[in-house]
């Protein structure tokens, strides 16, 4: 599957989250996490089916963080969402995923918001 959509402006608040996720998921896949995401706004919502979930417990939150493996720009990457996003009630509606990666994608490539992605599945 691919999903189709531009690059856009986060809401500043990933690096806390980053920070509070990045040894769990350091444990579980070996990445050390760039503190951000790069965010995407989709032509079309989107439904994380997770390929694994982060508990609340296991990094000190208030909600689960969906965790869907991906190709973007040709490196393994992950879409992130915490579990309010996926029901509707958070801060992103379902137009948009935050990538996490060891990558600074934005700085790597020289995106610049409303650049044109895509993102396999």
């Amino acid at each position: 599957m691919i999903l189709k959509g531009k690059v856009t402006k986060g809401l500043g608040t990933a690096k806390m989250w980053v920070s509070k996720i990045e040894e769990v998921f350091r444990k579980k896949t070996g990445t050390k996490l760039f503190p951000g995401t790069l965010n995407i706004r989709l032509e079309d919502e989107y439904i994380i089916e997770p390929d694994w979930i982060i508990e609340p417990e296991k990094y000190k939150g208030t909600q689960r963080v969906f965790i869907k493996k991906c190709e973007i720009l040709g490196n393994v990457a992950n879409i992130v969402r915490a579990e309010k996003n996926q029901i509707g009630k958070g801060d992103h509606d379902l137009h948009i995923i935050e990538i996490i990666s060891d990558i600074n994608f934005r700085e790597k490539y020289n995106l610049k918001d409303d650049e044109c992605i895509e993102i396999k599945i």
